[in-house]
């Protein structure tokens, strides 16, 4: 690794594509442009705290590819935020909107900063800071954030303004995730968990295993791992074990995710929660089950415990739970991994939507959006199956083989300019 880009996460993402690269004789040239992003901006952003002190903060925004259309990708607030790590992701975000068929490249962005020690009054001039010096590279058809961790509807609703008071007019398209009054989509906040659960359903429907009765265990209680075990259990599935920041939980006959939930809302953790048994937040991934949902941060699954992993099947609900080496070990031993490009497409897929309706100034319904989200996620898991019955390779490599070849044909007919 050479450069600005040194991380582990950044590695395994470049790892990830030089096999598929060599697996699918990608072409050299090809391969160079797609290895590093395109563009990459820092900002140190000045901003005044409530008690009247004056800090700065650093913010990112990476854009991957040009290729495929404006850049998509979300803000991320968190304190450990790297360049490295925007990096990866936007990567990984290409080529899930090429998997998905998106007119998009990826990107990624945010701020290092830990929210949860921040007022609403700090969050909001961070926010409009960050996205005024954004305002030269972001843009409904150049580049248009989305929520990630630490933000939400309200970030992008700040975002939305700042951009357009910039602009002298409202433009909605310029970000999605944003509050329904404001041009929001119905459902956006549920979708990456709900695309868990239609990809969930249509692999195990593949395999000849009914979701109802399979054991299902989950790290990540927010809003991803919250919406699975929710759909998950409303469809017959146990949920044996859950996870969040503050701890973890576990019952073998399975949780009552609604009463967890109440908990969680009141005590600000699943730790706790008096009709379960406590265990360690690690743990989690280890528990007895049919499925395991890894819905929390990247990196999780690794060489270290992959051995120790008790489950048939892994959906990855977050990005880049599972290290390549954690990768080989699951396929050495039978466990069926579902990609996270695959899997946690459903919150790109609804932002799409939205993005698409502001341009046409048309909402859809939220049985429509719910209805063309499981028809985009199971056409996607379909082209992985079709790819993987023909490479005779796992579903990671499939997936990845799929979208690399996706933007690597548009690159190529784009040509080098100049």
């Amino acid at each position: 690794m050479v450069g600005e880009w040194r991380s582990d996460l950044y590695r395994m993402a470049c790892e990830q594509l030089r096999g598929v690269a060599e697996l699918i004789d990608l072409d050299p040239d090809e391969h160079t442009r797609l290895v590093e992003p395109r563009r990459s901006l820092i900002v140190n952003l000045p901003v005044r705290m409530d008690a009247g002190e004056l800090v700065n903060v650093t913010g990112y925004r990476v854009q991957h590819t040009l290729t495929m259309g404006p850049t998509k990708g979300g803000l991320r607030f968190a304190p450990d935020l790297t360049l490295d790590e925007c990096a990866a992701l936007a990567m990984w975000m290409t080529w899930k909107c090429a998997l998905l068929g998106l007119p998009y490249g990826g990107a990624k962005g945010g701020v290092r900063c830990d929210p949860r020690t921040l007022s609403a009054d700090e969050m909001e001039r961070i926010t409009r800071r960050y996205a005024a010096e954004l305002q030269p590279i972001v843009g409904p058809d150049a580049d248009v954030p989305a929520p990630d961790m630490g933000t939400g509807e309200r970030e992008m609703a700040w975002f939305y303004d700042t951009y357009s008071q910039a602009v002298g007019q409202a433009v909605p398209a310029v970000v999605t995730g944003k509050p329904i009054a404001l041009g929001g989509t119905p459902g956006r906040r549920q979708a990456t968990g709900l695309g868990v659960v239609f990809v969930l359903e249509g692999m195990l429907a593949r395999l000849d295993r009914p979701l109802a009765g399979r054991r299902v265990a989950i790290q990540g209680f927010g809003n991803v791992g919250g919406v699975v075990a929710a759909e998950l259990q409303a469809r017959g599935a146990a949920i044996v074990a859950l996870a969040d920041a503050g701890g973890a939980i576990a019952h073998p006959r399975g949780l009552d995710v609604a009463a967890v939930a109440r908990w969680a809302r009141e005590h600000g953790t699943v730790a706790g929660f008096p009709e379960a048994e406590a265990i360690d937040r690690e743990a989690v991934l280890e528990v007895d089950c049919d499925v395991l949902v890894p819905a929390a941060l990247a990196n999780q699954i690794t060489e270290r415990n992959a051995s120790r992993l008790r489950c048939a099947l892994v959906a990855e609900a977050a990005n880049g739970p599972t290290s390549p080496a954690a990768d080989a070990i699951l396929r050495d031993r039978g466990v069926v991994v579902v990609p996270d490009i695959l899997t946690s497409g459903g919150g790109v897929t609804v932002s799409y939507f939205e993005w698409v309706q502001a341009h046409q100034k048309y909402t859809w319904t939220a049985a429509e959006i719910r209805e063309r989200l499981r028809t985009q996620l199971t056409e996607a898991l379909d082209r992985v199956l079709a790819a993987a019955d023909e490479l005779e390779r796992d579903l990671r490599t499939a997936a990845l083989s799929v979208a690399v070849r996706r933007v690597a044909e548009a690159a190529r007919l784009r040509a080098v300019f100049p």
